[in-house]
């Protein structure tokens, strides 16, 4: 028995020794490694910027956030980012004592304990990292937390979460925790503008910090874990739930006696919004979209709209709503200067034309929201910049704004057809002047003016929005061929139940949005070529450094045929050129005869769906491409709406108007080319 205890101690200790003696090689190459591949050079210089922020920084550094400023096209300020953080500022003395427990309990149960960085924490967080393959808890302090909101930007690096260490420590050295606790509860981003607990507690419940009852103090420090999916006016079921989770685990370390706790779980929760709160314009949300997609694009995102599978798509969409709430609260505190493409003539124009074209559609819903809307948006086709961004009616509303001009997705009728059908089947050897039989056939459709004619041109077919061509274009093209157009210009919604024939006629499972058919049809302007919409020409910081800049563009239509368009090449360029040339039919002869604008060459098509429930026009000219989209938010017949109508009549007021004193400009020829044989038309 004797022998055996001490064979086993002697395979213990080498057991213990050879692991030792792992760990040691392993630690000496990962120290022969750092050094010589120069990581601690960058670390020591990481340390040394990190000495002097904190060095240089002052109380007065927390209480003020930069604000940011966004300019329009000719330099004017159209709007600021500014948090609510300066005019809240509250002392440590006067923050209740929960305030400050409920955040230790949560974010950090050893701040008072550790000097900046809790490592354990850093460990947990790795090796859960290790273990579900993505980051799912988190290993900063509060103090941490405050070096990245107030010192650093937002990229995924090591380097920046070394300085983050970095700053911490020093930071622990210089401020004292009551110091440091109170510059973090007045920095924090509690959503929808609010920076602090102050600014939090007056601007969703309009009371001081400390008039708030446990449940609704608990309540706000729920949102800054994440202010997006714990947003109290759109999320409000999901702010709840972390309260009460919050309130157990207060509950469990003593914090809060069971009874209060139950209180609190059981107290209903009802904001109080500032009165006079300015809610923000359509050119305004469209801004902060595109200025938050370049910030994440800025980080090294990467956008996507299809997946293989749902768990691919639900890992992408965990990412891009974490880097879009980080992204969006950078944008009250940096100081930015956004420099938009943003032209303040249309966008006022195309409101009005919009407005006086539904003017006499009063009916509003339970929210006193205008039932009968309209979208629209504009492209600069020599730059290919958004220009104007409408989503929706004027109206005076406090609360969330719909811009229905990048935000809704309906059924675009014919309107689609020159994109997923004609300009595809133009590639394939079809000319304007093809012969095609427009006639009745088992399982087609028929056609909206109820006619038949027989042997037509592919020009007339267009003329007359012809459903019995699209439909047999569109099958021979087949649905999986045609709908990777729509794909490869960003097309978002486009699902797999759509690989079927309906989507030639605009027959779609969600549907597509104003943005997208104006960015669409800008494509075929610009020889084929799409370009990503957006009204981001540049970002600078407070300094004036080049944070982010579109890559300049041209409408190469106007330069050689020997350029290579700028942009993705959707379609061949004769393909888009002999589009364009049936398009201005349609504006002469066609669905949309009486709609053109005089002197000034303009091509379009007009989009009905079943049953009059949307109603779209969707055209171009050398100078702008614009998208009109007329319905109700929840579809249902408006008799007499086509896409000639409202719509047409709302994109041809605005574009006359914006036209006004341009010289008229011809869109560039087509080359005569052979065509193909056509099965069907026999």
């Amino acid at each position: 028995m004797a022998k055996q205890n001490k064979k086993k101690k002697y395979r213990h200790f080498w057991l213990f020794f050879k692991v030792q003696l792992v760990l040691f090689l392993l630690l000496a190459a990962a120290l022969g490694y750092y050094y010589g591949a120069g990581y601690a050079q960058t670390v020591a210089q990481l340390k040394e910027d990190a000495d002097m922020l904190v060095a240089k920084s002052t109380t007065e550094l927390f209480r003020k956030g930069e604000t940011g400023l966004v300019y329009d096209k000719k330099g004017k300020l159209l709007k600021e980012y500014k948090g609510e953080k300066d005019s809240y500022y509250i002392e440590i003395q006067d923050i209740p004592e929960i305030v400050m427990e409920t955040f230790i309990t949560v974010e950090d149960r050893k701040f008072y304990k550790h000097k900046g960085v809790d490592y354990l924490a850093i460990l947990r967080a790795v090796i859960a990292m290790l273990r579900n393959g993505e980051v799912t808890q988190g290993g900063s302090t509060i103090t941490q937390q405050l070096s990245r909101t107030v010192f650093l930007s937002m990229d995924k690096t090591w380097e920046r979460k070394m300085e983050e260490i970095f700053i911490a420590q020093n930071m622990e050295r210089k401020y004292t925790k009551n110091q440091i606790m109170e510059f973090y509860l007045n920095n924090i981003y509690f959503g929808n503008g609010y920076y602090g607990i102050q600014a939090a507690a007056q601007g969703y419940f309009s009371k001081n910090i400390d008039e708030l009852n446990l449940s609704q103090t608990v309540f706000l420090c729920a949102i800054p874990n994440n202010p997006s999916l714990y947003d109290p006016v759109n999320h409000k079921k999901n702010t709840l739930a972390r309260r009460d989770r919050m309130l157990d685990s207060m509950e469990e370390e003593g914090v809060i006696s069971h009874r209060s706790a139950e209180e609190a779980r059981e107290q209903k929760i009802k904001l109080k919004r500032k009165k006079g709160i300015k809610k923000n314009n359509y050119v305004e949300t469209f801004v902060n979209y595109c200025a938050i997609r370049a910030l994440m694009k800025q980080q090294g995102f990467e956008f996507q709209y299809y997946f293989d599978s749902e768990k691919e798509e639900k890992k992408y969409n965990k990412q891009y709503k974490k880097l879009y709430r980080e992204c969006e609260g950078s944008l009250y505190t940096s100081g930015y200067r956004i420099y938009t493409s943003i032209d303040t003539g249309h966008q006022k124009k195309l409101q009005e034309a919009i407005d006086e074209g539904l003017s006499a559609y009063q009916d509003v819903s339970e929210e006193g929201i205008y039932k009968l809307q309209g979208a629209g948006v504009t492209i600069d086709n020599t730059t290919g910049y958004v220009t104007a961004a409408v989503g929706g009616r004027s109206q005076d509303y406090e609360g969330y704004t719909l811009n229905r001009a990048y935000q809704s997705f309906r059924q675009p009728g014919s309107a689609i057809k020159p994109l997923l059908v004609f300009t595809p089947a133009l590639e394939r050897g079809y000319t304007p002047d093809s012969v095609v039989m427009d006639e009745p056939f088992e399982g087609g459709p028929s056609n909206a003016d109820g006619v038949f004619e027989g042997a037509i041109t592919l020009r007339h077919a267009v003329k007359r929005s012809k459903n019995t061509i699209a439909w047999k274009l569109f099958e021979e093209l087949t649905p999986v061929t045609g709908l990777n157009y729509l794909k490869a210009m960003n097309f978002s919604k486009i699902d797999p139940e759509d690989e079927r024939l309906p989507p030639a006629l605009g027959g779609f499972t969600v549907g597509v949005s104003p943005l997208e058919m104006a960015s669409g049809f800008a494509a075929l302007q610009n020889d084929g070529c799409y370009r990503e919409p957006t009204c981001i020409i540049k970002i600078e910081d407070t300094q004036g450094n080049l944070i982010y800049t579109s890559e300049p563009k041209e409408d190469r239509s106007r330069k050689s045929k020997k350029d290579e368009a700028e942009g993705i090449r959707i379609y061949k360029s004769n393909a888009a050129r002999m589009m364009t040339d049936m398009l201005q039919t349609v504006m002469t002869e066609g669905t949309a005869r009486g709609l053109d604008l005089g002197d000034m060459p303009s091509a379009g098509k007009t989009g009905t769906t079943n049953d009059n429930k949307d109603g779209w026009f969707a055209g171009y000219t050398r100078y702008y491409t614009t998208s009109i989209w007329v319905g109700y938010d929840q579809p249902q017949q408006l008799p007499g709406l086509t896409g000639s109508a409202f719509p047409g009549s709302i994109w041809h007021n605005y574009m006359m108007s914006v036209h006004e004193n341009l010289t008229p400009m011809d869109f560039i020829p087509y080359i005569e080319q052979k065509e193909v044989d056509m099965d069907f038309v026999q």
